[in-house]
């Protein structure tokens, strides 16, 4: 992928209202957040790194992460970690989740619709904060396959 392609996407996630966009290719894998608190960066990756070096670690990335996947919002909606102000969140990073075990709770239309695991897996980040507002298809959670 060359770098005026590279440009365009970074101007169309800027303009959208995208919180996070990943694209993955064969060898190049490329991930562009607008969160104010992005998901933390794997060990061993340099936060800081030149653009060069930041795309050869990012296809060294995508090489390991081949099991790393994403929870997504199946519908538009208000996120709540927890099912209410003074408990737990259901889920953190570190946790292991079961198929089935809920992890969230998404608020559409004053109905609270709880967000399950569809595999066994390991919460590695949580990519949006209580409250925050969601779109369809956006990433909630990434995780890796267990």
């Amino acid at each position: 992928m060359d770098l005026e392609k590279i440009e365009g996407l970074v101007k169309i996630i800027e303009e959208s209202s995208l919180n996070e966009f990943t694209y993955k290719d064969k060898d190049v894998k490329i991930t562009m957040s607008k969160l104010d608190h992005p998901p933390v960066v794997a060990a061993g990756v340099p936060v800081a790194a030149p653009a060069s070096a930041a795309v050869n670690t990012s296809v060294e990335a995508a090489e390991e992460e081949d099991d790393t996947l994403f929870i997504t919002s199946p519908i538009v909606g208000t996120f709540y970690s927890a099912a209410a102000p003074d408990v737990p969140a259901f889920v953190k990073v570190g946790d292991q989740v079961k198929a089935g075990q809920t992890v969230c709770i998404l608020e559409a239309m004053k109905l609270m619709n709880e967000i399950q695991s569809d595999y066994d897996c390991e919460i590695e980040a949580v990519l949006v904060s209580n409250e925050q507002k969601v779109e369809y298809g956006q990433p909630l959670f990434r995780v890796k396959k267990l």
